[in-house]
């Protein structure tokens, strides 16, 4: 053991990390979790097939959403069978390099949806604001490009925040009030020297979350424009449609992963952290799907066809 300088105590080796996101050993929070993840799952699954199999629906718009219905059932299962086994045993615990492995695939996720969102409100953009060019601008070429950045820059971004949260120190055994591995978790957790992992995941904060949140902002902000623009009120109604459900899902991810990633310093209540990290991680990627399901009468009416042909 060594001195822990800043917390007073003895700097241990972490082997195991306990979870008290919520009190264990609840069949029903294991009910509950259970219905969300075979929500979720089923839904954004159905959306993949839908998407694969039905020719019409080969257009950029629904590429992106496949891509989003992938990035959402990652987060569900980097985190909720975890969360479905801990929520039945009295006590909750993951290894310290499962935890690690939990943290960067979660944030690899996050960093890549917001990436994900800012492409597809572009996409939009080029449809309403520039229908001429979309064609080119939205070739499948550059929509694959697009894509594979998006998972490269949540990868790279998580890279780091993960690389710093294995540098941290722990002084005794090491609690997380939180319902899965995460940075935020991490850092209340720690003791000794943690500002160059706050400092990242403040800058992290500014350019992966807020800077496409910006290009949403404007990207919408010109669609606005045009749309009003249109002279006739069923065709600034379709131009509408098409957006509602990204605007919808946009809102409900920003808002929830601002309150994920930000409250270093606020609300230390254990509820609170479990209720905002199920928001922002369990709750989401089940909405998701449900949300462009009910906003999105195009891919209403082509599953209603599917199912029937089959």
């Amino acid at each position: 053991q060594r001195s822990c300088p800043m917390a007073g105590g003895n700097q241990t080796q972490v082997t195991e990390i306990l979870l008290l996101g919520f009190s264990q050993g609840q069949p029903f929070l294991f009910l509950l979790f259970l219905a969300t993840y075979l929500v979720t799952l089923l839904g954004n699954l159905a959306i993949l097939a839908l998407v694969l199999l039905d020719p019409h629906l080969h257009n950029p718009m629904y590429f992106f959403l496949s891509h989003l219905s992938c990035l959402d059932i990652c987060y569900s299962t980097v985190t909720m069978p975890k969360v479905l086994a801990d929520s039945l045993l009295p006590q909750a615990a993951i290894s310290y390099g499962g935890c690690l492995a939990q943290t960067f695939f979660l944030m690899s996720c996050a960093g890549a949806e917001c990436a994900l969102l800012a492409v597809m409100a572009y996409d939009r953009y080029a449809a309403i604001v520039h229908p001429l060019h979309y064609a080119h601008a939205m070739r499948r070429a550059a929509c694959r490009a697009m894509a594979a950045g998006c998972w490269l820059w949540g990868a790279l971004d998580s890279a780091v925040h993960t690389l710093l949260a294995s540098r941290l120190s722990f002084c005794g055994a090491v609690r997380l009030r939180h319902l899965f591995c995460d940075v935020p978790p991490l850092l209340r957790a720690a003791c000794g020297n943690t500002r160059p992992s706050q400092a990242a995941l403040h800058a992290a904060s500014v350019f992966v979350g807020f800077g496409p949140f910006l290009l949403v902002l404007g990207s919408y902000l010109r669609i606005l424009v045009a749309v009003l623009a249109v002279p006739t009120a069923a065709g600034r109604h379709k131009a509408f449609s098409t957006c509602s459900a990204h605007l919808l899902v946009v809102t409900l991810y920003f808002v929830t992963a601002n309150l994920n990633y930000n409250r270093l310093g606020t609300d230390k209540s254990p509820l609170a952290d479990a209720v905002v990290s199920a928001l922002f991680c369990i709750i989401t990627p089940a909405l998701n799907p449900l949300i462009y399901s009910l906003r999105n009468q195009e891919a209403t009416t082509k599953a209603l066809q599917f199912a029937l042909q089959q």
